[in-house]
This record gives structure tokens, sequence and C-alpha cells, in this order.
């Protein structure tokens, strides 16, 4: 899914580093084709090619005041060049293309897990990121595989209710608002609901509380029975739907509009609307809130290890990331961008910035796969997520 950007504008070391075919591994070793443990950073090859989501790499373009590009430039003397996706298929497209050689991606979850499993991501040495340990915790979780680390969390965020008080009322506390088939009703076709199979992953955590027959453990990894029951969710949900949103500004803009009085949405909405005084506000449902992260990641084809070594530990870094989250609203990885006065206490409180109590009940979205875990292999894959999403909207 796309993320926010131009939020200004609206409201004023046992993992391995590749060197590859051509390339030179992070410790500066020519080995063509192998791979090698990064134990150091070696001087930088002058050039950073990046697959990343419109405001992930803002050089001054969009706005000259919000520039974290060019510093970096000018401080490693690696230009960058962007690819911009407008889809998390089109980011999976350019990663997984053998004609491609892209050092780095700010990858989503369903594309993470899949770039990981195809072999077209490579492991990182969090040793060499300076302030790898500052990170959330709960969010350096999501990227290791097997005692290797797949990706330096970068932002992310979580999918809560949002609805318009003078209308629907009493204020809604569960999820049942908007999936239980007699309460939708309420709202006569005002609905607005994220467009993404993970959605399903929102109607599963429903169903875990309101039918506890089905056994549902994890959101993200559903048995083909628990999948069939959260597809029927929205399918009976699919008629009060007014739109599902791609873009975030689509659901600001539908409930600027009136389209909209109640729907999934991020606390980057709430945060918009209620300074541009419109009536909403957001609610935490009591079955929790599912969430996603997005983080960078080393291409398996990497030219420029090095180089990407040093986007990683210039991206995470608190000054830049409070730059990030100020543009893109969304959550800094790194809580020190809400110290020493970077980012303003109202900001980090709306979107849970170093909450412990409130991330370690976020459910993190990972890319569905028939592995269960444990040794079990029974549940269903992104694929899968994906006809049953697409059959429910029919």
């Amino acid at each position: 899914m796309r993320r926010p950007h131009g939020t200004p504008r609206v409201i004023t070391a046992l993992v391995a580093a590749l060197a590859l075919l051509m390339g030179c591994s992070a410790g500066g070793e020519k080995r063509v084709g192998t791979v090698r443990v990064a134990r150091t950073i070696g001087q930088g090859e002058g050039a950073l090619t990046l697959v990343a989501w419109p405001g992930y790499a803002e050089n001054g373009t969009s706005d000259p005041r919000v520039d974290w590009v060019t510093p970096f430039e000018d401080r490693t003397k690696c230009k960058v060049s962007v690819k911009y996706a407008a889809t998390a298929q089109e980011m999976l497209d350019l990663m997984s293309n053998p004609t491609r050689r892209y050092d780095g991606i700010s990858a989503p979850p369903e594309v993470a897990g899949q770039l990981i499993a195809a072999r077209q991501a490579a492991p990182i040495n969090p040793d060499l990121v300076d302030g790898y340990k500052d990170l959330d915790r709960d969010l350096r979780g999501q990227l290791t595989k097997r005692e290797k680390v797949y990706g330096v969390p970068f932002v992310w965020g979580a999918n809560q209710l949002m609805y318009d008080p003078k209308v629907v009322q009493p204020a809604p506390t569960s999820w049942s608002a908007v999936f239980d088939p007699a309460a939708v009703k309420n709202y006569g076709g005002r609905v607005i609901m994220r467009d993404s199979p993970l959605t399903l992953a929102d109607a599963a955590l429903y169903l875990r509380s309101r039918d506890p027959s089905l056994d549902i453990t994890d959101a993200y990894s559903l048995t083909r029975r628990q999948l069939d029951a959260a597809a029927q969710v929205l399918a009976q949900q699919r008629p009060q739907v007014k739109s599902y949103w791609l873009h975030p500004s689509d659901a600001i803009n539908s409930f600027a509009s009136g389209d909209a009085v109640i729907g999934e949405v991020w606390p980057y909405h709430v945060d918009v609307l209620s300074r541009a005084g419109r009536s909403v506000a957001g609610v935490t449902p009591t079955e929790g809130v599912t969430g996603w992260m997005d983080a960078w990641m080393l291409g398996a084809r990497a030219e420029h290890p090095s180089c990407m070594y040093q986007w990683l530990n210039w991206i995470t870094s608190p000054d830049v990331q409070q730059q990030v989250a100020e543009w893109d609203g969304v959550a800094p990885a790194n809580p020190e961008a809400c110290s020493r006065d970077r980012l303003k206490t109202e900001f980090c409180t709306t979107y849970h910035v170093g909450d412990r109590s409130y991330i370690g009940k976020v459910v993190f979205a990972h890319t569905p796969s028939r592995d269960c875990g444990g040794g079990r292999r029974d549940c269903t894959g992104y694929e899968d997520w994906t006809r049953a999403w697409n059959k429910a909207l029919q």
C-alpha cells in the first residue's frame, strides 16, 4: 500500500552482505558472485539505487525545505537514484527483475516477506548500523529470520477506527462497528476501508474475539477455514462500504466531504483532519489493532552495498527520522526522534512513538505464508489472501 507523503502541504554480525556480480562487498573485497560477511563498511562506490514509496527519499524537489537526500550525498559522495513505486506489486516486480540491480528498498511487510522467501533480499549486519539498538525492539524483531536480520526498521503505523462523533453515536469501541452486519448498516454506505488483501487480518482480529471456535491466534497466519471466515465478513460488509482507499489522501477526502462517517484509517488521518478542524475522533478497538512497518532492505543484486550501509546509518538517525516523520505523517522507528525537542510532544503522543504499552499490543503485519510456524504448514499464502480479497469485493 502507498504511504502518505507531503504532510506539510496538507497542514502547514553474523549476517551477510553480498558482493554480487561486478560489485564490491561492504568490506571492500572484490569477490564476484559470492556472499561475504560484512565486518566493516568499505569506501562508498559513488552511487546508490533505491526502490521506495513516494516521500521516502526527498531531495527538495517536492518542497525545497524537505531534503534529506542531498546532505547524504554531500557527506558520503554516494549519488542517489530512486525508482518510486505506486503499488506493493510494482515494488516486488522491480526487485525480482534479474536485469535490475537495485541496492535497497523501503519494503512494506507484504513485500518484505516475499523478497526474503525468493532470496531477492540479502541479510544485513546490524552491528554496522549506528544506533540499531536504539530502534524500537518490537520493530527490530519483525525482520529477523533464523537469527539473520533482513531489514532495518524505518517507519511504522497502526490501523484504527476513525469516526464522526456528530453522526456516529454512541462512540464505537469495537471492530464490530464496521464488521458486524447489523451494526454496519447503521452508517448507510458511508464506510471506508483499506484497499489491501491484508485487511483480511483486521477481520480475523475481530473474529478472534467474536468466534473463539475458529481458534485464531495470529491474524496473519490463517488456515483455509479461518481465511474463508474472514473473507465472509468482508463480503457481508461490502454493500455498506463507500470506497476502499489506496492513497491516504483518498480517505481524507472521503471524511472531509462527508461521504464517510466511519472507517479504518491510520493515526495520520486523525491527525490531519483534527488539525483542519474536522469532526473526527480515533479509537483503538477493544479487540486490538493491526499494524505495519516499512523497513529498508539490502537487494540481493546490490551493486553498491557500502553506499547502502551508509544510507541505513543516515536514514535511521534521529534527525533524519524527525524529517521523515513530519513529512510523511508516520511514526519513526527511532524513538530518539522525539528527544531534544526534535518532534513536538503532540506528534509523538498521537503516533504512539516510544509507547511500549501500545506498541507491544499491536499485531504487526507479516507476509501470509503456508508455514504457520511450529512445524505446521496448513496456513494460507499471500496468493490465497489475494484471491480471497478479490472474491470478497466482487
